[in-house]
Order: C-alpha cells, then sequence, then structure tokens
C-alpha cells in the first residue's frame, strides 16, 4: 500500500536528473512508492567514473526504485554537457514514448566540500571579496544551467503533449543563505523556474521550484552533521510525488515551494512517520 499522501502515479513517466544519491535519489524512491516508471540519471557509475570519489552510483538508485515499487532505469549523463543530454533525452522518448514528469536535482556546488572547508580553501560563509570565482562558476554550471539544459531538452516533448511538470531542486531564498555563492546559485534557480514557468504555462505544462530544508544526505552523515539535518530525502521525493499527482498544480507555477509545507497540505509525512517543519535559516 502507498503511504498517506502519495498518489497513484502507475502508468507515469518520470525523469530524475542527478539520482544517484542525495535529494535525487530521495525523489526517485518517492516517485517509485508511487507506482511509477523512473528513469535516473547522473555521472557516477558503478561501471564507471564516480562524482568526487563517492562511494553510490546509479545503478543503486535503480534498483532501489524497483525494490520501492516502481519500475527503475538508468542512463549515464554529465548534465553540464548539452549534447549528453539531448542523447539522454532522445534514448528515453524513443524507449518510452513521452515524459510526465522532469526533476532536476543536479548540484555539484558541494563536491569537495568536508564539512570545514571547499577545495579552494574557504569555509561557508567566507567573505566574497576573498575567494577566486571558480567555485561560482562551478555551482552555476552545475546547478541552475544543468536545469536549463535539461528543461530545453524535455519541454518540445511536453509541449507536444499539451502537459508536464518540471521541477528544479532547490532552496528556498526568502533569507540569505550565508554565504554568496550558494545563495546566488539558488536564487538563479528560484528564477529560473519562475521564468519557465511563465513561458511553459499556455502549453499545459507546470514548471516550479522544490525546496527541501536540511537533508539527513550521504555526505551531511559522513560530515558528522547528521544531528543538525532534520529530514531524510524521501520528503522531498514524496512531495515531488504528491505534486505531480494533483491535477490543479499548475496553480503553484512559477512558485518555490517548501517540502514541509507542501507535507502539511497533502498530508504524506518523512521516511520515519514525522512531519519536520520548515527550515529558517538562523533559526536553531
Amino acid at each position: 500500500m502507498r503511504p498517506p499522501g502519495i498518489p497513484d502515479l502507475s502508468g507515469k513517466v518520470c525523469l530524475v536528473a542527478g539520482a544517484s544519491r542525495g535529494v535525487g535519489r530521495g525523489i526517485a524512491r518517492g516517485l517509485a512508492e508511487a507506482g511509477a516508471t523512473v528513469v535516473v540519471t547522473a555521472r557516477s557509475s558503478e561501471t564507471g567514473a564516480r562524482t568526487d570519489q563517492r562511494a553510490e552510483a546509479l545503478e543503486d538508485t535503480a534498483r532501489e526504485v524497483d525494490l520501492a515499487g516502481g519500475r527503475g532505469h538508468h542512463y549515464l549523463c554529465d548534465h553540464t554537457r548539452e549534447v549528453e543530454v539531448d542523447a539522454m533525452v532522445h534514448w528515453l522518448l524513443r524507449r518510452f514514448g513521452r515524459i510526465d514528469v522532469a526533476v532536476s536535482s543536479v548540484w555539484g556546488g558541494n563536491e569537495g566540500y568536508d564539512g570545514v572547508r571547499y577545495p579552494d580553501g574557504a569555509a561557508w560563509g567566507t567573505a566574497f571579496w576573498r575567494r577566486g570565482l571558480a567555485p561560482l562558476r562551478h555551482g552555476l554550471e552545475t546547478g541552475p544551467l544543468a536545469g536549463l539544459l535539461l528543461a530545453r531538452a524535455v519541454a518540445p516533448a511536453m509541449v507536444s503533449a499539451k502537459g508536464g511538470l518540471l521541477a528544479l531542486v532547490s532552496f528556498g531564498t526568502e533569507d540569505y543563505l550565508g554565504d554568496l555563492f550558494y545563495d546566488l546559485a539558488k536564487s538563479a534557480t528560484n528564477r529560473l523556474a519562475f521564468g519557465m514557468a511563465a513561458e511553459l504555462a499556455p502549453y499545459g505544462i507546470t514548471a516550479l521550484a522544490l525546496a527541501p530544508g536540511l537533508v539527513r544526505t550521504e555526505r551531511v552523515i559522513e560530515a558528522g552533521m547528521a544531528g543538525e539535518a532534520g529530514e531524510s530525502p524521501l520528503y522531498a521525493g514524496r512531495a515531488l510525488a504528491a505534486l505531480a499527482g494533483d491535477p490543479e498544480v499548475g496553480a503553484r507555477a512559477g512558485r518555490v515551494l517548501h517540502v514541509a509545507d507542501l507535507a502539511r497540505d497533502y498530508g504524506f509525512t518523512d521516511e520515519d512517520g514525522t512531519r519536520p517543519e520548515r527550515y529558517r535559516p538562523g533559526e536553531g
């Protein structure tokens, strides 16, 4: 049986980019709980390179989709390369015929971060004038730009079908996030969702940004910061599944939607049965 608040998405074809670990893997699992066919993509494979020397691999996520009740498929893709993204979407359309839901959870801004320092030696919140711009370029390339490349590739199929849900995993930027490079990347992602929503709405397509709180990802746990993170990756996955199953989701287009708020609206919980409240920077 599906958990409370989770719709029936059997028959839906969903694409989750950046799904080898973290929130992307949680979203794939959430869609799987709803019975969807889930194509997961990323750069890390058990038969090839691993991003940032991480242990997690794309194939693991596909297997978790199967175990959670969905139908998992994987495709190795570097989402910063337009030609690879286009080839992946063409493959998906040839195999499944359509894309109902597309999610970009691609984010490389924390690569090399050990919980204290980034590869350039800077700590979280180091003044922007004391840092080089290479980390910012990387964050933009592996965040909002990757989301735009995915959206450009899937939009024609959704326009032809006159419907679809396009979601960008981001973070709430109502308040300053404490690090200019991170804040700028997430603000750009949120504005991208806003602009895409305006252009896609006439075709029946909903674009939006999904904002988890502090999530217990594999990287967070290894950095010894799990106690500070109040949400599992699956919490965001259940939020996305609820949105995908809502026939009135278009009313939320262009907005930054907080997972905790969606939990109250749709009635789902986190993996442990709790309903964590929205994270607000500077509190707690």
